[in-house]
C-alpha cells in the first residue's frame, strides 16, 4: 500500500547519477517532488524527463526534483547526460526506498509503479500520485494543482 497524504515522509539516502549521497533530510524547507519511474531509456520515462528538463512543468521557487528508478548510478549518468536531463536521477537498485513508500509494482515487482510523492517543506506527504498504466505519463495537471496548493508552483508552468 503506497504511503499517505499527511504521513511523515520516510527518510533515505540514495546515490546520484554522479554517486553522491542525495538525502531526504537534509531537503527540509523545500518542496521536494519525488518521481518513481520503472527504466531508464524506456520510451515514456524519456518523454517525462525530456519535458521536465525543456518546460516549465515542475518549476517553483525552493523546489527540488529527483527521479528514482531501480537502474544503477551508471545507467541514470550515461542516460542523464544523452537525454540533457536536468535534475538527478538516484538508484534504488534493491527498491528499498520504492517498498518503504510502498510503490513496488505489483505486477512486475522488480519495477517501480510511475509515481509521484510531493513532500512539503516540513517533511509531510502533501500528494502521492500513482499511474496505474505504467507506459501512461503520469497527469502533470493534478501535479501542478498539488504544487500550486503548496505555493511552490511557477505561475507559467504548464
Amino acid at each position: 500500500m503506497a504511503i499517505e497524504v499527511g504521513a511523515d515522509a520516510p527518510n533515505f539516502t540514495l546515490k546520484t547519477q554522479d554517486n553522491e549521497d542525495w538525502t531526504l533530510s537534509a531537503q527540509k524547507g523545500k518542496t521536494v517532488v519525488l518521481m518513481w519511474y520503472p527504466l531508464d531509456w524506456s520510451p515514456t520515462c524519456t518523454t517525462e524527463h525530456c519535458k521536465i528538463s525543456t518546460e516549465s512543468i515542475l518549476t517553483g521557487d525552493n523546489m527540488v526534483k529527483v527521479g528514482i528508478s531501480r537502474d544503477s548510478v551508471w545507467s541514470h549518468k550515461a542516460y542523464k547526460e544523452a537525454k540533457s536531463i536536468s535534475h538527478d536521477l538516484l538508484a534504488d537498485p534493491m527498491l528499498d526506498v520504492t517498498k518503504t513508500f510502498g510503490l513496488e509494482h505489483p505486477a512486475v515487482p522488480f519495477i517501480s509503479h510511475r509515481a509521484t510523492v510531493i513532500v512539503n517543506a516540513d517533511g509531510k506527504v502533501a500528494h502521492v500520485q500513482i499511474q496505474e498504466s505504467t507506459g501512461d505519463e503520469r497527469d502533470w495537471s493534478e501535479i501542478q494543482e498539488a504544487l500550486t496548493k503548496l505555493g511552490t508552483a511557477n505561475s507559467q508552468a504548464n
